[in-house]
Formats: C-alpha cells, structure tokens, sequence
C-alpha cells in the first residue's frame, strides 16, 4: 500500500510529460489516419476515397523493392553496428581513462546530422575521393570502384555511413552494461581457470543481455524509418537500387503531390516499426529471462 500511495502522489508530475507527448507524439499520428484515406494533394479540399490508397499499394511496382531495401539495410546496419559496439566498449574498459576520453570522440559521429554525414561521405565515396586514393596507396587499386554509382554496392555503403555514425552510441550502451556486471563473478572465474574469452561469454555476455536489447530495439528503429542518408547522397539510385520506403515517401509526398497516398505509405511504415520492434523487443526480454 505504501508503495500505491507513492506512485498515485507522482502522477501529478507525469501529468505535462503526458500532455505534450499526446500533443506532439499522438496527436500527428491520430491526424495521419483519415488524411491517409483522402485524395489529398496538399490542397485546401480532398474527397474521401475510403481504402483506395492502401489497394493501390498492391499494384505500386516502387513499394516492393522500397521495402526490400529497408529490410536489408536495417539487418547490415544492426548486425554490424551493434557488434562493432559491443566490440569498442570491450576495448575502452581495458584503455581506463584513455577508455572514457576515447568514448566520448566515438559519439562525435552521432552528433552530425543525416545531411551533413551525408555530404562527407558522398565526397569520400567519388572516384578520385579519399577510400579509393587510399586503396590504391596500400596496393589494392583493384578494389577502388565508383561505390554510389553502383548497384551491387550502393546500398552498402550508404549502410557503412550509418553504421560509422551510430557505432559509438552503441558502445555506450554496451559499455554502461559492463560496468553492471558484477566483478567478483568475473574474478572468481579467472581463479577457476577460465580464459578471457571464457570469462567474457560465459559470465559478461549473459549479463548484457538487457543492453543488447536496447541497443537492438533502437538501432532497428532508427534504420526502418531511415531517409536522410540515400536521399542525400544517392536519391534512390542507381537504378532504385537504393529507394528506402522513407525515401519512397518522401518523393510520393513532395515530389508527386500525392499527399493522401504519401500519408497511407507512412502508417504502413509505421506498422512495419511497431511491428518489427515489438516483435524483436518482446523476444529479446523473454532471451533476458532465460540468461539472467
């Protein structure tokens, strides 16, 4: 009872939080909901055209490939990102201080915006940019390619640029879960015998099990709704080869006009997050409930 009692005296100071989230956060996706079922252009006056939009998305041959894309960029982006993370924590906890001060260089990258990332990198991709000039300095001229102007490799190397920005911010999501792993555990396995590698995925990697999920769930929500990067630095080319569905909607919307088909893309999308994240968040949990 004591413990109701506490929690009903706090709701009075959750009460703003809550208003402007439902403001700024709800109220938008309320909105998007009939919008989604108009003809809208952007226009003072749009008919009803009832589930039209979301028929039409059957016979869109742009949404399919849209689609395919996100889904292989947000699998790259998450496996490799949040593996690289995991990788940088472990090596900033053995640097001590050098470890912190080089933690907070490695969040430098995620302070950039999409745009400006973009603009960087879209140089250091060119033909004569920086990756090649350095390939070919080392010997492996071989590999130099046009990296944007390709469809075998376009899509990957936008994936690189987000993977180089968001790395650090998950190393510290996994370094935060290191240092909640409790030292006497990891010592008394060292005085068993057990290597350090022993020690790692036997006693430290059960327990990042909660930072694993967090780090997943967000960056997989970061990548499903991602636009700034391929439309910046390749506008869905070559050859479509990197149209995300963010991208698709974008252009439906500001570049076709289409605002009520571009509305009913983007409560698709939102689907698609909530389901995905749901999905994998809830299998993650019930994976801390078996390790922990």
């Amino acid at each position: 009872m004591p413990t109701l009692t506490r929690s009903r005296s706090l709701v009075p100071f959750a009460v703003p939080a809550i208003a402007l989230y439902t403001l700024l956060m709800l109220y938008p996706l309320v909105k998007a909901i009939p919008l989604s079922l108009t003809d809208s252009t952007g226009g003072p006056t749009a008919d009803n055209v009832g589930l039209a939009n979301y028929r039409a998305m059957a016979h869109d041959v742009n949404l399919g490939p849209a689609l395919w894309h996100t889904l292989v960029f947000t699998v790259v982006v998450v496996v490799v990102q949040n593996a690289i993370g995991l990788g940088l924590a472990l090596m900033l906890r053995r640097w001590g201080a050098y470890g912190k001060a080089l933690a907070v260089v490695l969040l430098t990258p995620a302070l950039l915006s999409g745009v400006m990332a973009s603009y960087i990198w879209s140089s250091l991709y060119q033909q004569d940019g920086a990756i090649n000039s350095l390939l070919k300095a080392v010997g492996l001229g071989a590999l130099s390619q046009v990296w944007l102007g390709d469809p075998s490799t376009a899509l990957y190397a936008i994936a690189f640029v987000n993977i180089w920005m968001y790395a650090g911010f998950s190393a510290s999501i996994f370094a935060a879960g290191l240092r909640t792993v409790p030292q006497d555990l990891a010592e008394a396995a060292r005085l068993d015998g057990a290597t350090r590698a022993q020690v790692f995925w036997r006693v430290e990697w059960p327990m990042l099990a909660p930072s694993v999920t967090v780090a997943v769930t967000l960056s997989l929500m970061g990548c499903l709704r991602v636009l700034e990067l391929p439309l910046v630095m390749t506008n869905g080319g070559p050859a479509g080869s990197t149209d995300t569905l963010g991208l698709l909607i974008y252009q439906t919307i500001f570049t076709d006009g289409e605002l009520g088909y571009g509305t009913a893309l983007s409560v698709l999308l939102l689907a698609v997050v909530v389901v995905l994240a749901t999905g994998t968040n809830t299998l993650l949990r019930r994976r801390e409930g078996h390790v922990l």
